[in-house]
This record gives C-alpha cells, sequence and structure tokens, in this order.
C-alpha cells in the first residue's frame, strides 16, 4: 500500500484546519468596524494628538490721533528750557556729546523743565536714558498728571525696580504697578509715557511695563521729586544720561470698557 497516497487526504484535512486556526488569531485589521481605531492606536501619538497651528499675529496697540508734532524738549546744545535742582548734594549736570549727563548725586542730582506750556493730559513725553554708573535709579521722570504729578522709577531700589510713584501714597516699590528688569550699563533703554484722564501707561524698548487705571487715585510725589515739578529728571546716587527729549499731544482715546 502507497502509505503517502494512503493518507493525503487526512494530511489535507490536518492542514486545512490548522490553517484556518491560524487565520483566526491574526488581528482583525481589515474589519471595517474597528480597523479605524486600530489604526489611530498605530499612529505616532505626537501627530495624533496635536495639531500644527499657525502663530497668531500679535495685534498691535492702537496708536492715539496725535494734534500735534513731536516736540523735542532739548536741544542737544544747552540746557535752554531747563534748569538745575539744587537737591543739596547734588552732582553736576553737563553737556556732553548731544547728551545731557547727570553726575552721581548724595543722593540726587537733576533737573526740571522751566516750560509754561505743558500738557496735563492726553499727552506722550519719550526719551532715551542709560546709566554709566551707579547702584540705584537712572531714570526718575517727573510729569505733569491733571492737577497733580507723578514720576516714573526706572532702576530704583537697587537697581531694577519700575513704577510709578505714589498711587495713593504708595511709592513705586510697593503699588501695584511695581515690576523688576534688568539694566545694563552703557545701554541705552527707549521709555515712553503715555498719560490720558484715567490711565498712567509706560513702555521701555517697546514692551508696555505699566498700565494702570487711576479714576478714583490719589497721585502725588515723594520727597525730594516734589523739586522736579513741573516735569523733570533725576537720579539716585547714580550717573545717567539722557537725549532724544521729545512731547506730543492727542486726541481723547475713548475709555476702556
Amino acid at each position: 500500500m502507497n502509505f503517502t497516497r494512503a493518507f493525503s487526504p487526512l494530511c489535507i484535512a490536518f492542514l486545512l484546519t490548522t490553517c484556518g486556526s491560524i487565520r483566526g488569531t491574526e488581528p482583525a485589521v481589515n474589519n471595517p468596524a474597528i480597523a479605524p481605531s486600530l489604526s489611530q492606536t498605530l499612529q505616532n501619538p505626537t501627530q495624533s494628538a496635536v495639531k500644527t497651528q499657525e502663530p497668531s499675529e500679535k495685534k498691535k496697540p492702537s496708536e492715539p490721533q496725535w494734534t500735534s508734532k513731536p516736540k523735542s524738549l532739548f536741544d542737544g546744545k544747552s540746557l535752554e528750557g531747563w534748569e538745575t535742582i539744587e537737591f543739596g548734594g547734588q552732582g553736576d549736570c553737563e553737556i556732553k556729546d548731544g547728551k545731557i549727563e547727570l553726575q552721581a548725586g548724595d543722593p540726587f542730582t537733576g533737573l526740571s523743565s522751566t516750560r509754561d506750556d505743558l500738557p496735563k493730559t492726553n499727552y506722550e513725553i519719550s526719551l532715551e536714558a542709560r546709566k554709566t554708573d551707579g547702584i540705584d535709579f537712572f531714570c526718575g521722570l517727573t510729569f505733569p498728571v491733571a492737577d497733580s504729578h507723578c514720576t516714573l522709577i526706572v532702576g530704583g531700589w537697587g537697581g531694577s525696580t519700575v513704577g510709578l510713584s505714589c498711587i495713593d501714597d504708595q511709592d513705586a516699590s510697593r503699588n501695584d504697578t511695581c515690576s523688576y528688569l534688568k539694566f545694563e550699563k552703557e545701554q541705552w533703554y527707549k521709555i515712553k509715557v503715555r498719560v490720558q484722564p484715567e490711565t498712567i501707561q509706560v513702555w521701555i524698548d517697546d514692551e508696555k511695563v505699566v498700565d494702570k487705571n487711576i479714576k478714583g487715585k490719589k497721585i502725588s510725589l515723594r520727597g525730594d521729586t516734589t523739586l522736579c515739578k513741573p516735569l523733570g529728571l533725576c537720579s539716585f546716587m547714580t550717573v545717567a544720561e539722557y537725549k532724544n527729549i521729545q512731547l506730543r499731544k492727542f486726541a481723547p482715546l475713548p475709555p476702556k470698557k
């Protein structure tokens, strides 16, 4: 009897059964009922979870409607329109290479404007300032706010504090306009202050650092900065320089909602 021919039907049956069993254990990836969910689990999780999105453009703050051209408050040659302040212990105030230089005082050195046409609101004052030596603020900018005055401190209380003095009798280190920035020696910083009836805003190098609602707030000066009225600049135990001092007026802006 031929062994191969005798057992061929059994072998064929065995092979068919075994193949069917093996086929039954394969993942049913072709089953349309479950294929989508399984396919998702096999994807790169980062690709499936994160959608690529183009960064949205930052909205630039709307510019006021200017009612005057920028007016220079410093001609780069003299202190015309300014006078030095007798703080007691003040350093020298000089003009060098088109800029104002205040030598370090004990503790203050400064100057104030002699102009009588300064606005009290709806205006912007800008300048560039830097410190070349010293440990404290290099820009104490005093400016009118309605019938009062306020001082912007840049680099105070050891060299990093920025804020407004004073709001409700709290100075720049103690009210909510206070922030801390690092200032390098010999580096110029662009400083801009915008005054409105209910708001004082401040930018340093085009970054807004103060946006204070002053409605119902008491605005005042602290200590010797009262000598800087109506508009003045001073430094505290620091050699400071200023240039490009300008002022311009704008039409009243609609109140914030």
